[in-house]
């Protein structure tokens, strides 16, 4: 019996308003062959967690260039485990600090990337380390 496809939710979560990175890195997904949902600017972390656990997806990419990395992303992983959905796995990119990044995986963020990483690389570590849920 085959797995299923790959449902990946890519989330801007806060006041960011520049989403051009979200939607380049939600076409690669797509393009290589996963489904993929895309929430919009300005989500709340509830919004992206509820979403994320409607559609059923396996990991949530969260992009974010508003500074608000080390509340926001954080947020969204402790609404996981508030809602016993924590095997869904974050990861996040934007224009983070890489002293921040040892917090962020502490609080429960699998991945980081940085700008520069190329979108052939992301969807790589996604297809290595994501497992589409039952």
């Amino acid at each position: 019996m085959a797995s299923r496809t790959l449902r990946v939710l890519v989330g801007k979560p806060g006041l960011d308003g520049h989403d051009r990175g979200a939607k380049i890195i939600a076409r690669a997904f797509r393009d290589a062959g996963f489904e993929v949902i895309y929430t919009g600017l300005h989500q709340t972390p509830e919004q992206i967690v509820s979403a994320a656990i409607q559609e059923d997806v396996d990991c949530v990419g969260l992009s974010i260039l508003s500074g608000a990395h080390n509340t926001l992303l954080p947020r969204v992983c402790q609404l996981f485990k508030e809602k016993n959905a924590d095997d869904i796995k974050v990861f996040g990119g934007g224009v983070i600090p890489e002293d921040d990044i040892p917090g962020l995986k502490a609080a429960g963020i699998c991945e980081i990337f940085t700008p520069g990483t190329s979108t052939d690389d992301i969807v790589s570590w996604v297809k290595d380390n994501v497992i589409p849920r039952a």
